[in-house]
Parts: structure tokens; C-alpha cells; sequence
């Protein structure tokens, strides 16, 4: 018959628990039958061999009828030295030793001890007592006389492994740690593996990868259900990220309607009645509003779906290109642009919001800044920071921190002619805070402001 497999964590715990109880269990029930120093039946072999033993004396001293000197025969071999041969003991029907000996030996008080916790009339028995073992009674005919047989010898045997384990606390312990450790690796293996599992698909979502990942479904039911919940909540963002993003699009492209609309009426006023500085204020904010427009579908465009179109490549083939070009813009416009040897290292994430975020923050550089531009990379510690300075008029103390907010316009000169409609680095900001990145905005050395751009590597496994 299969057994059934053990799908519940707390099943585990618990069949773990009822296995060491039932070896404990085993143990002490096994105890009492394998401990020689508890009175016990004699095994059949050395039973027939006793017996064997009992027909052979009866058989010499047959035609003997003085007991005494039958049991100082018996015994007489025996004086004078360590033997490690058998010892011959006799008693009446009533458990008195008769001997021709002194009782002060050990093994008498063994023998008188042994008499005392046996049944006489029952099976014969054996038990052991330090080194020396005795057995019997076996019923014998001496000089015509009903008496008992015991028979003493030395035990060269080891004690049985359990029973040396529960004399012993420190064995007992190691070997419990013996047995127990591999269930408890075990467990905790058990354990472990679908925690990791879950531990790397919650990084994955943080640094915006929202993957379904179907070995969460595996392993214990309590881990099954938490990985089925967990992909559940991953498709949800999926879906309303998608949604949002989507209506975000929608939205923006169908005010290009109306605005179209809006300049073709202008144009006719226009020509109508000739030019007008209200006319001319219209397709100003009209042209205003369109680039406005224009930027919001770029920036739903990047971000529909970008959270599933993910990849690792090298960061040399992001953006290599866009340094490349910016360099020569700058050039043209008289002014210095400088960057450092991009790291040789994978970067995972959505290509093109990683471009153009760098992009948007390099032309604002190269935009404001008046004749000075430099981008450094570094990468240390599985994190690649990117700052990009330029010595143009900089950004108020005040307003570092809301440079990143949409449709946010500077007050000071730096965007007071540019006609941008602050979505560059609200789009920068976004894409970066996708890849679990940082951007912050400070005082640069050179004057003006300084792009400071955190973003984890990937480590390849």
C-alpha cells in the first residue's frame, strides 16, 4: 500500500513529532526485554546447553552418595584463581545454597539475590549482575537427593547499544542529535525552499517585474495558497497598471481632437480678420497645449505594458548612442561635453524608459547649461549611480524637490524662456522609480544643477 504524501506544512511538523515519539516509544517498551540485568527466560540454545549440562553431572556423580563430597568436586577446580569457566551452584527445593565454601564470594550474594527475585517452580531464568551472569534452577538428583542447579560465568558480552545509550546521558543525547538532525535539515529545507521561492518573487516585484510565477504553486498547501495569492495580486497590478496606463493614453489622444479643431478655427479667424495679439495668444497656448499633449502620449506610450517588457543587456548599448549624440549637440552649440567609460554591466529593465530617461536628463543639461556639461557613471555594491551636472543657473534651494512633479515650471530663469511644459523629468522621474531607482536633484560643483540617478544592477546567477 503507497502512503499518502504529506502536502501540509503542519502535516510535516506533526508527522516529524509522531515518528520521534514512536522511536521513543519503541525504545522504552524494547528496553525491558533487551536489558540482561532484569530477570528474563533464558534463550533456547543456551537453555538446551544447560540442560545438556544438568544430565552430564547427573550421570557422573550417579554413584555417589556422600552430597559433600559431590559439591566439594563441583567446586573444587574452582579455588584458587580467576577461572572464567562456568561455576556450578546447588540449593535445596527452598533456595538454601549448600556449599563447602565461605559466602562472603560476590557471587553468592549474586546466587542469594537471584533466589530471592525468581520463581523456583517456574521457567528457569538468567539475569545479569555487573560482569557475571547466573542462570537456572535447573532441577537435579544428587546422592539421591531432589535439589537445584544454578549455573554462574563470566559475561564478556557488551551490553546492548540502547541499553549502554540509556546508562549513559551524553551518548543518549548525541545519539537523539544523530537521529533527529537529519528530520530537523529536513524540515527546515522543507521549509526554506518555497519561503526563498517567495522571498525572490517579492524582489522581482519590487524592482517592477510583475511575472507570474507558477513554481509559487508548489510545495506544502500552505505555501501553495500563499503562491496563488501571491500571483494573484501580481496579475491585479498587472491589470490596473495596464488599465491606467491605457487610459492615460486614450485620454490624451482624444484631446487632440477638439484641438485640432480649435487651431483650424483660429487659422480662419486669422485670415478673417487679420492678426491680433488675442488671435496670437490663442495658438500660442493652443501650440502649448499640443506639445503638452504630445509628451503625455510619449509618456503613456513608454509606459503601457513596460512592467511586463523586461530585459537584461549591457548598459553600453543603452546609452553609448545618446551620449554619443548629445556630445555632438553640445558641440555645436559651443559647449563642453564629457562622460566617463560606461560599466561593463547587465542592467535588467524596460529599454526604452531606461533611455529616455537619461535622454531627457542629458538634454535638459545640455538646454541650461552654459557651456559645461559632465555625466559620471559609477557602480559599486550592485548599485549604479549616474550624475549629470552642468554650470547653468541652477535651481532654488526650495525647489530641488518638486523639479519632478508633472506640469511643474521652475520660477527662476533657467525655464522661464524655455517653453517646456515640465513633464521631462516627470517622465524621468517615473521611469526611474519603475526600476526601483532614486533621482534626486542638487547643487552642482560647476554652478548649476546636479541629476543624481540610482539604479540596481543585475546579478546574474
Amino acid at each position: 500500500m503507497r502512503l499518502p504524501k504529506i502536502t501540509s506544512l503542519y502535516g510535516r511538523i506533526f508527522a516529524i513529532f509522531w515518528l520521534t515519539m514512536l522511536l521513543v516509544l519503541i525504545a522504552v517498551l524494547s528496553l525491558p526485554h533487551l536489558d540482561p540485568r532484569k530477570a528474563r527466560d533464558i534463550p533456547a540454545d543456551d537453555l538446551e546447553r544447560l540442560i545438556e549440562v544438568k544430565t552430564n553431572t547427573e550421570q557422573r556423580y550417579a554413584n555417589e552418595t556422600n552430597l559433600g563430597r559431590i559439591l566439594f568436586k563441583l567446586e573444587g577446580s574452582k579455588r584458587g584463581g580467576r577461572d572464567d569457566r562456568p561455576r556450578f551452584f546447588v540449593t535445596d527445593l527452598d533456595g538454601n545454597i549448600m556449599t563447602t565454601q565461605e559466602r562472603k564470594d560476590f557471587r553468592y550474594r549474586a546466587l542469594q539475590n537471584f533466589i530471592t527475585s525468581i520463581d523456583l517452580t517456574g521457567t528457569p531464568q538468567q539475569k545479569l549482575y555487573g560482569h557475571y551472569m547466573i542462570a537456572g534452577p535447573l532441577p537435579i538428583q544428587l546422592a539421591q537427593q531432589d535439589l537445584l542447579l544454578y549455573v554462574g560465568m563470566k559475561w564478556n558480552q557488551p551490553p546492548p547499544f540502547l541499553l549502554r545509550m540509556f546508562d549513559k546521558p551524553l551518548q543518549l543525547l548525541f545519539a537523539v542529535m544523530l537521529v533527529s538532525t537529519p528530520l530537523l535539515l529536513w524540515l527546515a529545507w522543507a521549509l526554506s525552499q518555497p519561503a526563498r521561492k517567495l522571498e525572490r518573487a517579492a524582489k522581482r516585484v519590487a524592482q517592477g517585474e510583475f511575472v507570474v510565477d507558477p513554481s509559487l504553486e508548489k510545495g506544502t498547501s500552505e505555501f501553495r495558497q500563499a503562491g496563488a495569492s501571491f500571483n494573484q495580486m501580481v496579475e491585479a497590478v498587472n491589470q490596473m497598471i495596464s488599465g491606467q496606463q491605457r487610459l492615460l493614453s486614450d485620454i490624451s489622444h482624444e484631446l487632440r481632437s477638439p484641438l485640432t479643431r480649435l487651431r483650424m478655427a483660429n487659422a480662419l479667424a486669422t485670415r478673417k480678420q487679420g492678426q491680433s495679439p488675442e488671435l496670437s495668444r490663442i495658438d500660442t497656448e493652443a501650440q502649448r497645449l499640443e506639445q503638452m499633449i504630445s509628451e503625455l502620449l510619449e509618456l503613456s506610450r513608454m509606459q503601457v505594458d513596460s512592467h511586463l517588457t523586461r530585459e537584461q543587456q549591457p548598459m553600453t548599448s543603452l546609452w553609448e548612442a545618446i551620449l554619443s549624440d548629445a556630445q555632438f549637440e553640445a558641440q555645436q552649440m559651443n559647449k563642453t561635453f564629457s562622460y566617463n567609460a560606461i560599466p561593463e554591466e547587465m542592467i535588467s529593465g524596460n529599454p526604452k524608459l531606461l533611455m529616455s530617461a537619461l535622454d531627457n536628463v542629458v538634454r535638459n543639461a545640455i538646454c541650461y547649461g552654459k557651456s559645461r556639461i559632465d555625466v559620471e557613471f559609477t557602480a559599486a555594491a550592485q548599485q549604479l549611480v549616474i550624475s549629470v551636472d552642468d554650470d547653468g543657473e541652477g535651481v532654488p534651494e526650495q525647489e530641488l524637490e518638486a523639479i519632478f512633479r508633472p506640469f511643474y515650471r521652475v520660477s527662476t530663469a533657467r525655464d522661464r524662456h524655455s517653453g517646456g511644459t515640465g513633464l521631462g523629468l516627470a517622465i524621468t522621474e517615473s521611469a526611474i522609480r519603475q526600476h526601483s531607482g532614486s533621482i534626486v536633484a542638487k547643487h552642482s560643483a560647476l554652478g548649476g544643477l546636479r541629476i543624481e540617478i540610482g539604479l540596481p544592477l543585475s546579478t546574474v546567477s
